[in-house]
């Protein structure tokens, strides 16, 4: 007699469009001064300001929240060359994301700035490090970037990490018990980064077995991940 076995269900790496509007942006102590610098625009005291923290901190949400009010373009550090210097501020406003990353054309970047200041157009620059950090070769961009105005966003406290969890599930319209969130949260790193990555593979693996999210099935991906050990628990 054959065993009375769901099917399993197929689990479709589909991409998950961000929201990025200032309504689903959480603050808490860890963001709320780089918030602030955010929504300070346009009373900057600087054409350009640099916004630092950790991979998954937030930083392209909140560049996203003040290119909508700046009505600002977006680009890569990477497409910032000679060629595209004029036409990148020619919109008035612009991010640059990821200056910290291989590939940039440093004076590209130092034309750019300086030609932003002449023409009054505002310039936020995202970075996952310090500027001290990155390994900038052109010592005028170095100098340039270490004087601007920065907004730094720290490692998340207890309550945002939990914050951002919900959110996560929430965003993918999954509804999870408590339980699942404190497993979660008191075992990952205080990253958002990593709280991203441990919700997307939640999502994955209940799909593909095609059971609910419980805190027994949250253990064991964390240990998956190489994040914890997954425990006795019984399922729920």
């Amino acid at each position: 007699m054959r065993e009375n076995v769901p099917p399993k269900q197929l689990a479709f790496d589909l991409p998950l469009d961000p929201r990025y509007g200032r309504e689903d942006f959480l603050v808490g102590t860890a963001n709320e001064a780089a918030y602030a610098s955010i929504e300070a625009w346009p009373d900057w005291p600087d054409t350009v300001l640099v916004l630092t923290g950790p991979p998954g901190s937030g930083k392209s949400h909140l560049a996203s929240i003040w290119a909508t009010r700046a009505h600002a373009w977006t680009v890569p550090a990477a497409e910032v060359t000679a060629e595209t210097v004029t036409h990148c501020i020619s919109n008035g406003a612009l991010v640059i994301e990821d200056i910290d990353r291989p590939g940039r054309d440093e004076a590209a970047l130092f034309h750019l700035l300086n030609l932003a200041r002449e023409r009054k157009c505002p310039v936020l620059l995202t970075s996952g490090a310090v500027i001290d950090q990155i390994g900038l070769t052109v010592a005028d961009l170095r100098s340039r970037l270490r004087l601007a105005p920065g907004a730094a966003i720290r490692e998340p406290d207890d309550a945002l990490l939990r914050a951002v969890i919900v959110k996560l599930f929430v965003d993918r319209q999954l509804v999870v018990d408590l339980r699942v969130i404190d497993a979660v949260a008191l075992r990952i790193d205080r990253s958002l980064g990593r709280a991203r990555e441990v919700v997307t593979e939640l999502d994955r693996d209940a799909l593909g077995r095609g059971r609910r999210i419980t805190r027994p099935l949250a253990l064991a991906v964390l240990e998956r991940l190489g994040i914890a050990d997954g425990g006795d628990d019984e399922d729920d």
